[in-house]
């Protein structure tokens, strides 16, 4: 909000809001409040807060009610690509002119024991406990899993000409977008890369764009 110079007084909020992504939420909380359930005789007193700290929508309610956006408001839930499929989401919205401005972006914070646990008992995570400086190498023919992290990131998405009006830094354009499924594995992804070249595809005529125009490329490395 701060770089963006937005002026909350100015804009109309029932046009500006919240599409965020995160794939898998409130762990801690619900690890917090199963522990505390199972460490007290399994006494049933759950925090009323439980529910709503935990679901992965509250991160854009919360959002909305700091900066009082009221227009379209949701979480997208598509495990590591959530938050470029609520960008996705945004831009959709306000190319259909729903909506001025977004805040969108993603969060995830699941370096917890459950969150470990469960990574590692599906045989995900790099095991490589003694060079853990080295072992994230998506690209290695070693290599053996990811190293799991936590991070946050949000953009300001903004109507074109509601951007210029206002004399806003404009630092670069969506002009496309592209999803969809691998139909294949719970976990796998397709063995020809189904998924990936089809959702390129999508991305390059939904933009209106041949390949050649592509000079970078974010992969998904784990």
């Amino acid at each position: 909000i701060k770089d963006s110079k937005l002026d909350l007084e100015k804009i109309n909020l029932d046009r500006a809001g919240v599409i965020w992504g995160s794939g898998i939420g409130g762990l801690k909380t619900f690890q917090e409040e199963v522990d505390n359930f199972v460490t007290n005789d399994r006494n049933p007193r759950f925090n009323p807060f439980f529910i709503p700290k935990m679901i992965t929508d509250i991160c854009a309610g919360l959002i909305s009610i700091k900066y009082g956006f009221r227009g379209p408001n949701f979480v997208t839930v598509s495990a590591c690509a959530s938050a470029t499929n609520a960008l996705i989401d945004a831009f959709n919205y306000i190319r259909l002119g729903k909506a001025d401005i977004f805040i969108s972006g993603g969060s995830e914070a699941s370096v917890t024991e459950s969150g470990i646990g469960g990574f590692n008992a599906m045989k995900a995570l790099s095991e490589r406990n003694d060079d853990y400086s080295t072992a994230s190498r998506p690209f290695d023919k070693d290599r053996d899993g990811f190293v799991l992290g936590e991070g946050a990131g949000a953009l300001i998405l903004e109507e074109y000409e509601h951007a210029k009006a206002r004399g806003a830094k404009i630092y670069a354009e969506i002009v496309g977008g592209g999803m969809s499924a691998d139909a294949h594995h719970m976990t796998a992804p397709h063995p020809e890369g189904l998924g990936a070249t089809n959702v390129m595809k999508n991305a390059l005529e939904d933009a209106g764009l041949e390949p050649t125009a592509i000079d970078y490329i974010n992969v998904h490395g784990t």
